[in-house]
């Protein structure tokens, strides 16, 4: 029997292997205090704001912040077309560090990607240092094309951010 596992688990790796991925890393300096940037990212209000693409909007923005709370997003974009995503607040260190995963769906709820986003936010001599990584996994073949984009997304959703922090 255990023989019979472990080759399932050595297929699964394998199979999980081959599904593309990516990951991205940003640093940005914001002229905003710590604490405006923390709120940023954990209110709601806030997040729907700057949150995804140029021109996107947020009719949806749930978040229920705090370690294992679910984070929950639907993004509007220009032509109304709507992409939704759910995630889980991993971990919650106010107001150095957020840990969340991602998950974007289709519209039938299934998963298109599964990533996970770290956020961590220093203190820069009056302005804050605020460094992301996030990498996601596709699982279906739409999701290659997610991945190609996801650089430039969380570029225009970082760049929104800046324009609300500066109107803050």
């Amino acid at each position: 029997m255990q023989l019979g596992w472990s080759g399932t688990f050595e297929r699964l790796e394998d199979y999980f292997s081959t599904l593309p991925r990516r990951g991205v890393a940003f640093t940005r300096i914001y002229d905003a205090t710590r604490s405006l940037v923390w709120a940023a990212w954990t209110d709601p209000r806030h997040m729907a704001q700057w949150w995804g693409p140029k021109d996107f909007t947020n009719p949806t923005c749930e978040m229920d912040v705090r370690p294992g709370g679910a984070l929950r997003i639907i993004m509007r974009a220009p032509d109304g077309a709507e992409h939704a995503m759910s995630g889980v607040f991993c971990e919650i260190v106010e107001p150095e560090r957020l840990v969340f995963t991602m998950v974007a769906e289709d519209k039938n709820g299934n998963p298109l990607l599964e990533g996970i986003s770290t956020v961590m936010f220093t203190e820069h001599g009056g302005k804050t240092k605020l460094t992301l990584r996030s990498s996601a996994v596709g699982v279906f073949s739409v999701s290659t094309l997610m991945l190609k984009g996801m650089e430039e997304g969380w570029k225009q959703s970082l760049a929104r951010l800046e324009v609300l922090l500066a109107i803050a």
